[in-house]
């Protein structure tokens, strides 16, 4: 059932718990270390939409890849690539998923089936798409899926991978994280369709909408349509009504935002609280456990941080190895 934590054992549901806490707490770490100048660049966080990115990945496998963008980091530990070795890289640390040659936008890690954050919108769509090709004519029973944000929709890759995917029934899932704007422009402003899944009957594709601030709402429509795909019949577009909790970026002062609508998501929306609320109203875990695995998290974030600070740069001399393009 979508609205319950029915059928998951307990050590199921605290692991799941566990990604969320993960999520959110590698994000408030991050506001941390920029705010204190430790790390530099610009920082996308995904807090708010933890559901998604579990939900969705709860029903992947080792084999199946996700193809993220430039506000990546829940979708890479969602998929289970190491915190540590992310913090790493947004250090900037030889010790990183990318040697720390990537950073926050171009996290990957091919091994996790985490075919890389992306800085360009929608950049990752044609990516997974080309993924769940791979696997059609080699005729492996894995899926793609592509995570992109509302703004993304409006970006010609979107369209012509779609279409694409549609016409060849390819394994894959599109999900678009539709969290109400655009970098600072609210998405009515520039979509004229009130739910992105309007998009999809263009396509003849199935498309569904998702409370992206339940995991279990999420869980289990993305499964059906996980299901769909790998069993050869073809992609779904999967919008999560969701919402970030911080700005675009980090220091964004969020002017463009309405101050009491983002208040009414943050205080009562909160899909971890959501999610205790509802596995403690069945039943199966009690609070302390879940306070355990907080605890669990801060001192995994904590060592992350420590050993980030004390691992070596990367060497300059290595700044041509691990590219595509050598002039």
């Amino acid at each position: 059932m979508a609205d319950s934590a029915e059928g998951f054992s307990g050590e199921q549901l605290l692991d799941i718990y566990r990604r969320m806490r993960t999520i959110r707490a590698f994000e408030e770490k991050l506001t941390e270390q920029v705010s204190a100048g430790k790390i530099g660049g610009f920082m996308h966080l995904y807090a708010g939409e933890e559901a998604v990115a579990v939900g969705v990945c709860a029903r992947l496998g080792d084999a199946d890849v996700v193809g993220s963008t430039h506000r990546g980091h829940g979708h890479c530990i969602a998929k289970g690539v190491g915190v540590k070795q992310m913090m790493a890289e947004l250090f900037g640390r030889v010790t990183g998923t990318n040697k720390g040659k990537g950073g926050s936008m171009h996290i990957a890690d091919i091994d996790r089936g985490m075919l890389g954050a992306n800085g360009i919108v929608g950049g990752g769509i044609p990516l997974a798409t080309g993924a769940a090709l791979t696997f059609q004519v080699q005729e492996k029973p894995h899926v793609a899926v592509s995570f992109f944000g509302d703004g993304a929709t409006n970006q010609g890759q979107f369209h012509e991978a779609l279409t694409m995917a549609s016409n060849w029934k390819l394994p894959v899932l599109y999900v678009c994280e539709n969290n109400g704007f655009g970098e600072f422009t609210p998405t009515d402003f520039v979509v004229p369709v009130k739910d992105i899944t309007e998009r999809a009957a263009a396509y003849g594709m199935r498309a569904v909408i998702a409370d992206g601030m339940d995991f279990f709402d999420v869980y289990e429509k993305a499964g059906e349509a996980i299901a769909l795909a790998r069993q050869g019949d073809g992609p779904t577009l999967l919008e999560c009504k969701t919402y970030r909790f911080y700005g675009h970026y980090v220091g964004d002062p969020t002017p463009y935002r309405n101050k009491e609508e983002a208040e009414e998501w943050i205080q009562h929306h909160d899909p971890l609280e959501l999610f205790e609320r509802k596995v403690s109203e069945a039943g199966v875990l009690a609070p302390d456990a879940f306070r355990t695995v907080d605890g669990e998290v801060a001192e995994l974030l904590r060592e992350a941080v420590e050993e980030a600070e004390n691992a070596p740069l990367p060497d300059p001399a290595a700044v041509l190895e691990d590219v595509y393009v050598r002039y």
